[in-house]
């Protein structure tokens, strides 16, 4: 056994505890590297280690620790050390040595029985004063947590969430039922829950696997965009990575489906299983769509010959032919659907349709799924426009709607911008809102990635053939004058894009690349040097990399460590948690919806401050200043670079998209397309040509498993004849809930 004072922390992995510390053991002049895994570690804690020593090549003698356990010091520089870190709220460096100036070694005791003497050290108030006593409450409480819990491999990030979540319960309630876990806290996967399982004794072919298993299976699903699998798949993937007979899957699989949780239905006529509340989110959106299609206009008395011209001369345009007459067919649709690539007109359509309905005192409502998308459609429309969010009003408390049934949408017109990327939840909380009264304008391109969500609404909307669609194909002459849009339009039909010769000034450009550190180099000097030298863009607001996947050497994840070391280096002041390092002014993305701050996935800031004696870093997005505890920074990333699905429904003055065969598993057309049309002034790609000519002559992105084209038709037909149930839909006012029209023009 090993015992000794950490004197510093060279290295700890907050996500899997790895660390290698420096060690001052009694009796050893020098310090001790000391390697091994610990939930939290922090200069000058004691620790305990048992283990042996072996004699590294390439870093000498260390200790190799199998099982390392740490307290609190006990002596006044210890504790000095443990204070300085910033793992209690409210004491940094300089507080420390106030403390320990006013109590020595007894100031952990004063904290915890004498706190009001906190307020005798000069600088501490009562916030201060309040902060440090939670700070040290919240520790004391969680260490006993992170103990038990890294024991079986959980991140004190995680563990101090699990806490919050069960709170004194934690333990009992972990023990009764592990997988709860998984289904309770971000983070933390059936694999993880499975090996806590494993130590607590619970057997391989045990139920409570077996059926968390397939709930595992049928989530990992769902993140991949499906919302449901055929029931063959299911089982036989199920029973691989549970390592059982399929027999006990299929037991458990009908357990499961007895109590509500899964769902057996069919999707093209072959047997599949659902999530329960997918399911029924599916089906629903399809009822609702059903319902509001049936209902009036909530406009009447347009002359559609007259309101043309009227808003041709108010706006100073004139309307192709395509485009008047897919005007004509919105003015006397309830429900439509508007979809076409770049420089078709879909800007110009929809705020004549705008134009001619605000005239006639009709009350719109205008939304998008992101930040970025609703703030170009307030710019293009003149009108306000909210995140479908915020139009929705979330609960912070529950993570739910204020906006339902109960409380609807207040207006005549909802229109929906960047609609290919709702995905099935969210379209059910919003139809949920929408009242039968109101109309619905669906506006998006549909050849784009699917959301990032489960589901392809907009898709199955369009396959669905009864919701009418106005599909605009025509590129008009001064957008065809922009090769970023020529070449969208060509990578969209299977060709290849048209680059420019020498010499030749252009929009779009290509940069060969034969191997990934050649790719690196590449996007390093267009973004931080070249593009801002040559061109003024600056490489933070006006330049965004995206890369069609996250992993690899060309990955968004190592290309934002090469970026930042390259355009914002690490200053003197920063936080290191969850693989990545923060400092003032770097650029990150939020990557989970967090209702508490209003802050939502996609959504990018930048790096404000970082106070250690707070424990707290503040992100600032869109002029607005969100604070966040250093143990919720698995909440955001780095974000020079991103992945091409977490950059729908923004634009950028500058894309750099890095395109290689290491890519091959994500290099899908209607990814290319994506990418490329994120960029409003200038796009480049690096790479290898044979990556682009996979993307371009390849398929688009694999197909989803999801019923809701069926179900629409399904819900048209069956209240054609009659029998469309009532809680498929709602009912409007003073009318039943049938629908007696099957289209909704």
């Amino acid at each position: 056994m090993l015992v000794g004072t950490v004197e510093r922390v060279t290295f700890h992995n907050a996500e899997t505890g790895f660390c290698v510390l420096r060690v001052q053991v009694r009796g050893r002049r020098e310090l001790t590297t000391v390697v091994g895994r610990a939930a939290a570690i922090t200069p000058g804690e004691r620790i305990q280690a048992t283990g042996q020593w072996i004699n590294d090549r390439s870093h000498g003698l260390q200790f190799q620790a199998s099982f390392l356990n740490s307290a609190p010091p006990a002596s006044s520089e210890g504790i000095e050390k443990y204070l300085s870190s910033g793992l209690i709220r409210g004491i940094g460096p300089i507080h420390a040595r106030k403390l320990i100036a006013a109590f020595g070694d007894a100031v952990f005791e004063v904290i915890e029985t004498e706190p009001g003497r906190l307020r005798q050290v000069p600088g501490i108030g009562p916030q201060r004063a309040r902060q440090i006593i939670e700070g040290w409450a919240e520790q004391r409480a969680v260490r006993e947590i992170m103990i038990f819990l890294h024991e079986h491999r959980i991140s004190t990030a995680r563990s101090v969430r699990i806490y919050r979540l069960y709170g004194s319960d934690a333990i009992r309630l972990i023990t009764e039922n592990p997988y709860r876990l998984a289904r309770d806290v971000r983070g933390i996967g059936f694999l993880s829950a499975d090996r806590i399982a494993a130590a607590f004794g619970i057997a391989r072919d045990s139920p409570l696997r077996i059926r968390a298993g397939l709930s595992h299976v049928l989530s990992g699903a769902m993140a991949e965009g499906h919302c449901g699998l055929p029931r063959a798949e299911l089982i036989e993937t199920a029973a691989k990575v549970l390592e059982v007979e399929t027999g006990l899957v299929g037991q458990g699989l009908a357990e499961e489906v007895a109590e509500g949780t899964l769902v057996e239905d069919t999707i093209g006529g072959q047997p599949a299983v659902f999530l329960g509340w997918l399911f029924h989110s599916e089906r629903n959106i399809a009822g609702r769509l059903s319902a509001l299609c049936a209902g009036p206009l909530p406009w009447s008395g347009i002359d559609v010959a007259r309101a043309i011209p009227w808003v041709e001369a108010r706006a100073g345009i004139s309307l192709a032919p395509s485009q008047a007459a897919a005007l004509r067919q919105a003015l006397r649709a309830k429900v439509l659907v508007i979809t076409g690539g770049p420089g078709v007109g879909k800007t110009t359509l929809v705020n004549s349709i705008i134009r001619i309905l605000t005239a006639k005192g009709v009350r719109i409502l205008l939304a998008a799924p992101t930040g970025r998308a609703a703030k170009r459609m307030t710019e293009a429309t003149g009108l306000e426009a909210r995140t479908l969010h915020r139009l929705l009003e979330v609960d912070p408390r529950t993570g739910g709607f204020k906006r339902a049934e109960e409380t609807p949408l207040d207006g005549d017109l909802l229109v929906v911008d960047e609609a290919s990327m709702v995905d099935v939840p969210l379209m059910y909380a919003l139809l949920k809102a929408v009242p039968p009264g109101m109309a619905l304008l669906l506006v998006g391109d549909v050849d784009q990635l699917p959301s990032v969500g489960p589901g392809r609404v907009l898709g199955d909307i369009i396959d669905g053939g009864v919701v009418p669609v106005v599909r605009l194909t025509e590129v008009f002459r001064q957008a065809a004058n922009s090769r970023i849009i020529t070449n969208a339009h060509r990578i969209n039909t299977g060709k290849l894009p048209l680059l420019p010769g020498r010499g030749e000034t252009s929009d779009f450009h290509w940069l060969d690349a034969d191997t990934p550190e050649q790719a690196v180099r590449a996007v390093v000097h267009l973004v931080a040097r070249h593009l801002p030298r040559r061109q003024g863009y600056d490489p933070i607001r006006d330049i965004q990399v995206l890369c069609p996947m996250n992993v690899g050497s060309v990955g968004a994840r190592s290309l934002n460590i090469e970026l930042q070391r390259a355009i914002n280096p690490p200053g003197a002041v920063r936080v290191e948690r969850f693989g990545f390092t923060f400092s003032m002014g770097d650029k990150v993305m939020q990557i989970v919806n967090d209702y508490d701050k209003e802050v939502y996935n996609g959504d990018i800031g930048r790096v404000a401050s970082v106070d250690p004696d707070r424990a707290e870093l503040v992100i600032r997005f869109d002029e607005r200043d969100v604070p966040y505890r250093f143990e919720e920074l698995d909440q955001v990333v780095l974000a020079y670079a991103t992945t091409i699905h977490k950059s729908q429904g923004s634009e950028y003055p500058v894309v750099v998209i890095p395109v290689m065969l290491q890519h091959l598993a994500m290099l899908h057309r209607n990814l290319l397309y994506t990418g490329v049309t994120r960029g409003k002034r200038l796009v480049i790609l690096v790479g290898e040509k044979r990556a682009c000519a996979v993307a371009v002559y390849g398929t688009m992105t694999k197909s989803r498993h999801t019923k809701l084209g069926e179900w629409v038709l399904w819900c048209m037909e069956a209240d054609e004849h009659g029998f469309l149930p009532d809680s498929l839909i709602f009912k409007r006012r003073g009318q039943s809930s049938g629908v007696r029209s099957r289209t909704c023009g």
